[in-house]
């Protein structure tokens, strides 16, 4: 009798372990514990790429918002553009924390993928200017980008690595299609 008691007793302490074990892993997946990976702020490309990379998710897919941060100098500035209600063209400047609570809803809700189709790059010292062209699909699947437009990114190198200062967006419209000399000479994929 008392083995089968000790045996059941084990049995249960098992199953008890496992169904722990499980819970921890369950858990795990559904809040993804990200990090920051300072080696992608080291050249000016790592850190517009890092930039592309960190905003862009699949629907219901959470974004490194931790490194989303780093990348921005303290201060710094992203800066919507658009016509308003008024039909006035106006800019809208916010902080990275500011964007992170204004957008993460929508763009769980929705996914968005931005991706880079063209850059001009001018750099004096230790400071740059980035002109990138991009294109928005709310799944890494879609064949046709729902949004196109251009990021005016200001740059600082402060010996160690570089900082976003500015982002500078605007959208492209009817009235306002982007410029040939923006856009890829030839078609990426």
């Amino acid at each position: 009798m008392k083995k089968i008691v000790i045996l059941f007793l084990l049995c249960c302490f098992t199953i008890s372990i496992q169904a722990q074990k499980k819970a921890k892993e369950k858990k795990n997946t559904e809040k993804q514990e990200f990090v920051i990976d300072s080696s992608k702020v080291l050249t000016l490309h790592k850190t517009v790429k890092a930039l592309y990379e960190v905003i862009s998710a699949e629907k219901e897919e959470d974004r490194n918002w931790k490194q989303f941060k780093f990348l921005f100098y303290p201060n710094a500035k992203l800066i919507p553009t658009g016509i308003n209600e008024d039909f006035v063209y106006k800019a809208k400047y916010i902080t990275p924390d500011e964007y992170i609570k204004n957008s993460d809803k929508w763009l769980k809700m929705n996914g968005f993928i931005e991706k880079e189709i063209n850059r001009e790059v001018n750099i004096f010292g230790n400071i740059a200017h980035v002109f990138t062209t991009y294109q928005c699909f709310h799944s890494k699947d879609d064949k046709k980008p729902f949004m196109r437009g251009i990021n005016s990114i200001q740059l600082i190198n402060d010996e160690n690595r570089w900082w976003i200062v500015n982002l500078l967006w605007a959208q492209e419209t009817e009235e306002q299609p982007i410029p040939k000399r923006y856009l890829p000479r030839k078609k990426i994929n």
